[in-house]
C-alpha cells in the first residue's frame, strides 16, 4: 500500500449492497476530498477489481442485515487494505472490530468523518464513532483528558481533525507557525500520541472531537 500524507487524497474502495446508498456514500467521499477508486455491491467482488492505484482503505456499508453481511465476508479481512465499516449499532460495531475491521462508523457519519476514518485506518489505527463506544467509559476518559488540555489546545485538536497543516492552524488561530507547532506537540504529548492522526483518533475516542 502506498504511503499517505496529509496532502494526498485517500484512495477508497467502496462496498454497499444498495445502489442508492453506494452512490450517496461515493458522493460524500468525493465531496470530502477522497478518491473513490472502485465500487462493489459485495465483499466477494472486491478481489476481482482492478485499481488505478493501490487503495488506502475499504469502506463497507453493512446494510440493513449486518448479521448476514458479516458471515460471507470473512475473507474481506485478509485484504491488504484496512476495512472501515458503517454499522447500525454498538453491538454490531464490537462484532465487526472483533472480525478484524480497523474502524466502525455510525450511519450518521459525514463525508469528512468517513474520510478521516479511512485516513486513520490507512495509518494503522483503529477508529470508532463516539456513539459506538460505551458512554460511561468515554465520559470518564474524556473528562480526564479535557482537564489537561487548555482551551487553545482544544481548538488545535479540532483543527487537527480537519487534517490541516501547522501553517494553516496558525492562520486560522491568528498565531505564529512556531506557536502552532508548540501547541500541536503539547496536544500529542497530553494525548499520548506519536502522530497527528493518532492524536485525532484518541481525541475522537475520548469524545473531544467527532471524526
Amino acid at each position: 500500500m502506498d504511503g499517505l500524507d496529509l496532502d494526498s487524497a485517500v484512495g477508497v474502495v467502496l462496498i454497499a449492497e444498495d445502489p442508492i446508498v453506494r452512490e450517496a456514500l461515493a458522493d460524500k467521499l468525493r465531496g470530502a476530498g477522497a478518491e473513490v477508486l472502485a465500487t462493489a455491491e459485495a465483499p466477494a467482488a472486491v478481489r476481482g477489481l482492478a485499481f488505478a492505484r493501490p487503495p488506502h482503505a475499504v469502506l463497507w456499508d453493512l446494510g440493513v442485515r449486518p448479521e448476514e453481511a458479516l458471515d460471507p465476508a470473512a475473507d474481506l479481512w485478509t485484504l491488504d487494505q484496512p476495512v472501515v465499516a458503517i454499522v447500525p449499532d454498538a453491538a454490531t460495531a464490537a462484532e465487526t472490530l472483533a472480525l478484524g475491521a480497523r474502524g466502525v462508523l455510525s450511519r450518521q457519519a459525514t463525508g469528512r468523518e468517513l474520510v478521516a476514518a479511512c485516513r486513520a485506518a490507512a495509518a494503522g489505527l483503529i477508529v470508532s464513532s463516539p456513539s459506538l463506544v460505551p458512554e460511561s467509559s468515554t465520559a470518564r476518559r474524556a473528562s480526564s483528558a479535557a482537564q489537561e488540555l487548555t482551551p487553545r489546545e482544544m481548538e488545535v485538536v479540532a483543527l487537527l481533525a480537519e487534517g490541516i497543516s501547522n501553517k494553516s492552524i496558525a492562520t486560522r488561530l491568528g498565531i505564529s507557525e512556531h506557536t502552532a507547532k508548540f501547541h500541536v506537540n503539547a496536544v500529542l504529548q497530553k494525548l499520548g500520541a506519536q502522530t497527528r492522526t493518532e492524536a485525532v483518533v484518541r481525541a475522537a475516542r475520548l469524545g473531544l472531537v467527532t471524526i
